[in-house]
C-alpha cells in the first residue's frame, strides 16, 4: 500500500478520524467544555471559536466522523435530541410551505407534524411513501418544498426508494430528507442515493450504550438551505453538549463492529421466529417475504439492520404477556443499543396509532443470538400457556 493510499472510513471512525491531542499526544480525543474564549489582540479570534452556544470543538469531532460515515458534502450538524434535529428541517420551511411525510413513521415526529408544525403554518399531508405513485401524486409543483420519508419505516419495517422519491421530490422543485436512524450508514447511505438531508436520532445505534440523547443531520450540499439550518442552530442553541459530543465519539469509534453483530443476530431471530408457532407474522425486510425484500436487497448493504417486529399469535393480550415474561430482553422504550430491547409498540403510541396491538417491537443488541432467542421463545410459550 502505498504512503498516498487513503483508509477506509472504518478505519478512520475507529481512530476517531485519527485526531491526537496535539499538545500532549493522547490518541482519546479530549472533552472542550469551555463556553468562552480569549480575544487576540487586534479583537479577532484566530482559533475560529468565538462562543459555546454555536460552536464547539468536541461537537466538531464527532461532526466530522458522522459526515465522514453519510458521505456529506455539506458536513453533519449535532443536536440535543434526534427530535431537535428533524424538526429543525421543518422549522427552517416557510409557513404555507407543502411537506409530505409518511403514514408510518416515528410517532413522535408525525405527533409534532400534525400538531405543532401545522399549527406554524406548514402544510402537512401524509401519504404511503413506499408508494411511489402514492408520493408523486401527492406533489404540488411550486408548492411542495419538503418530502420526509423513513426507511425502514419503525415500527413496521416498510422500505422506501430513497433515490425514487429523491426523483419525484427534485422533479417537483422540493428537496428530500431521510430519516436513516433504523438503517444507520452501516446498511444505507441516502445522500448517495440522491437524498438532500439525513437525519439520525444518534442516540440509537450511533451513539449505541444508550447513554447519551442527540441527534444528527448531515447535508449532501451546502446549499442555501442548509447554510439556513447552519444559521437557525447558530442562533436557536440547539447544538449538543460537549460531553454528550464525547459520549457519542467514543460510541461511534465501535459503530461498525456493533452494527454488524447487531444485524446479524436480527436475521437470524427473524428466521428462527418465523418458524414459532406462537408468532404469527415476523416484519423485518431482510426475510424473502417481506414486501419490501428486493428493494431493501438493492438499496441496503452488509444486512438488513438491527430492528424487527413480531405479531405474535392471540393478539394484544398474548403480546403483553410475552413482554413480561422476559428475562434477557428489557422492557423498555428507545432501540439501538448494545442491550436488546421489546415495547409493547401500540401501548405507547395511544388509540390513533397504524400499530397493529399484537406487535412486539424488539431491538436487536449484541447479546449472544441464541439467548435471545431462548428468553423469547420461553416468554412467548410461557404467555401462551397461561
Amino acid at each position: 500500500m502505498s504512503d498516498k493510499t487513503p483508509f477506509s472510513v472504518r478505519s478512520r471512525v475507529a481512530q476517531a478520524m485519527g485526531r491526537v491531542e496535539p499538545t500532549t499526544r493522547a490518541i482519546v480525543p479530549p472533552i472542550h467544555v469551555a463556553t468562552t474564549y480569549e480575544r487576540d489582540p487586534d479583537n479577532s479570534y484566530s482559533s475560529g471559536y468565538v462562543y459555546g452556544r454555536p460552536d464547539n470543538a468536541t461537537v466538531r469531532d464527532a461532526e466530522a466522523i458522522v459526515a465522514a460515515l453519510e458521505e456529506a458534502g455539506a458536513g453533519a450538524l449535532l443536536y440535543g435530541s434526534g427530535m431537535a434535529a428533524a424538526t429543525s428541517v421543518f422549522r427552517a420551511l416557510e409557513p404555507g410551505d407543502h411537506v409530505v411525510a409518511p403514514k408510518v413513521m416515528y410517532w413522535a415526529l408525525r405527533a409534532w407534524l400534525l400538531g405543532d408544525a401545522r399549527r406554524a403554518g406548514l402544510e402537512v399531508e401524509l401519504v404511503d411513501t413506499e408508494n411511489l405513485d402514492a408520493l408523486a401524486a401527492a406533489m404540488r409543483p411550486g408548492r411542495t418544498r419538503l418530502v420526509w420519508v423513513e426507511s425502514p419505516a419503525n415500527p413496521l419495517w416498510g422500505v422506501t426508494d430513497i433515490a425514487g422519491a429523491a426523483e419525484i421530490a427534485h422533479r417537483a422543485g422540493a428537496r428530500l430528507a431521510v430519516d436513516s436512524t433504523c438503517a444507520s450508514p452501516y446498511h444505507t447511505r441516502p445522500l448517495t442515493l440522491g437524498a438532500d438531508i439525513v437525519m439520525h436520532a444518534a442516540t440509537k445505534i450511533l451513539n449505541g450504550h444508550s447513554d447519551v440523547v442527540a441527534g444528527a443531520l448531515a447535508g449532501r450540499e451546502p446549499d442555501a438551505f442548509w447554510e439556513r439550518l447552519v444559521a437557525m442552530r447558530k442562533s436557536g442553541g440547539a447544538i449538543l453538549g460537549p460531553f454528550e459530543a464525547y459520549l457519542l465519539t467514543r460510541g461511534l469509534r465501535t459503530f461498525h463492529l456493533r452494527a454488524a453483530a447487531q444485524a446479524a443476530s436480527a436475521m437470524a431471530l427473524a428466521q428462527r421466529l418465523s418458524a414459532h408457532p406462537h408468532v404469527a407474522r415476523v416484519l423485518y425486510p431482510g426475510l424473502p417475504d417481506h414486501p419490501g425484500h428486493a428493494l431493501a436487497a438493492r438499496q441496503m448493504e452488509n444486512g438488513f439492520g438491527y430492528m424487527l417486529s413480531i405479531r405474535v399469535a392471540g393478539g394484544e393480550a398474548a403480546a403483553v404477556a410475552t413482554a413480561a415474561r422476559v428475562r434477557l430482553w428489557t422492557r423498555a422504550t428507545s432501540l439501538g443499543g448494545v442491550e436488546s430491547l421489546v415495547e409493547h409498540r401500540a401501548s405507547i403510541e395511544g388509540p390513533d396509532t397504524p400499530c397493529p396491538p399484537d406487535l412486539l417491537r424488539l431491538s436487536v443488541g449484541i447479546e449472544d443470538a441464541e439467548d435471545l432467542h431462548r428468553d423469547l421463545d420461553e416468554a412467548l410459550r410461557a404467555a401462551h400457556a397461561g
